[in-house]
């Protein structure tokens, strides 16, 4: 479960690094189209990054905060959302087979 979670921030950090580096590369053209000046441009690229930083690093703080599940936390939440156990699979299969057993 923890692995899971942390290939999705992974992922999450790499679409974010994907999209900096596809907002810094449009910065760059308009820089060389003269829609920006190379001021306006860095400043913009700096801004991409610090935003990027901010947002990986409350990422990072939110996977340290998670805790791993144990067996009554889930436990807990199957019952919550009514999941059937083993143990009401086995009953079930007993019902199943002592009613073929009458219809014979």
């Amino acid at each position: 479960m923890i692995d899971e979670l942390k290939k999705v921030v992974l992922a999450g950090l790499g679409s974010a690094a994907y999209t900096y580096e596809k907002a810094s590369k449009v910065v760059d053209d308009l820089v060389e189209k003269g829609r920006l000046t190379i001021d306006e441009g860095k400043e913009l690229s700096q801004e991409l990054k610090k935003n990027l930083k901010e947002k990986t690093d409350s990422m990072g703080d939110k996977v340290n905060k998670v805790k791993p599940l144990t067996k009554e936390d889930l436990t807990s939440v199957l019952k919550e959302i009514n999941f059937a156990t083993k143990d009401d699979l086995k009953d079930l299969k007993e019902r199943i087979n002592n009613l073929e057993e009458k219809l014979k």
